[in-house]
């Protein structure tokens, strides 16, 4: 199912209806500052193991999640002042933070290590989602395994639409990248250079 939700003054009622959708376990399609991507509630494994299926992508490669606000990055990773500082001055944005997960985090999240992929994206739709949802939702770019991002809603829905719930068109979107930053150690290492200005870490 396809809706429409206005970019810049998000619909509550229609807000809603996709985190009911997320609530219950589904999976919906919705707009970031980079891409579109697909998402689920982090707490329900059902539905991240789905995500899996479409993405055809192997459980030792997690996905990313986005919260809502620094005090939200907070409660799943281990912050230091140092990267609280730096993402207080760069979030939102086209930015993945790489740190060390808190035990909140469910175990299909996490790498090796113990890190997990986070974003606070510069998106009122996405941020309103997780809001309302009062959960993280996952993020992993919108696109068959193997072909380019899709950057316009209809495509989704006509490509993806059978395994998801709900695709919200919030307008179409060039896809490009994130740009992903290793914060575990107070030394940040830039993994991709994408839409987020890196040069503050060279």
């Amino acid at each position: 199912m396809l809706i429409t939700i206005n970019p810049q003054n998000p619909q509550k009622r229609l807000l809603r209806q996709a985190v009911e959708v997320l609530s219950a376990g589904g999976l919906i399609a919705y707009p970031t500052d980079t891409t579109y991507g697909i998402g689920c509630d982090l707490f329900n494994k059902k539905a991240i193991e789905r995500i899996y299926r479409i993405k055809q992508q192997p459980k030792n490669k997690p996905f990313s999640f986005i919260c809502s606000d620094l005090k939200d990055i907070s409660r799943f990773a281990q912050v230091s002042n140092y990267a609280y500082k730096t993402m207080r001055r760069l979030l939102p944005g086209p930015y993945t933070f790489i740190l060390q997960a808190s035990s909140e985090v469910p175990r299909i999240m996490l790498t090796k290590r113990k890190t997990v992929g986070i974003r606070i994206p510069d998106n009122r739709i996405a941020l309103s989602l997780v809001q309302m949802l009062g959960n993280p939702i996952i993020s992993t770019t919108a696109n068959l395994p193997g072909a380019a991002p899709f950057s316009d809603p209809f495509d989704i829905e006509e490509r993806l639409g059978h395994a998801l719930e709900i695709v919200i068109d919030g307008t179409t979107i060039l896809p490009e990248p994130s740009s992903v930053v290793n914060m575990v150690e107070d030394i940040p290492i830039v993994l991709r250079a994408g839409k987020g200005d890196v040069s503050i870490f060279e």
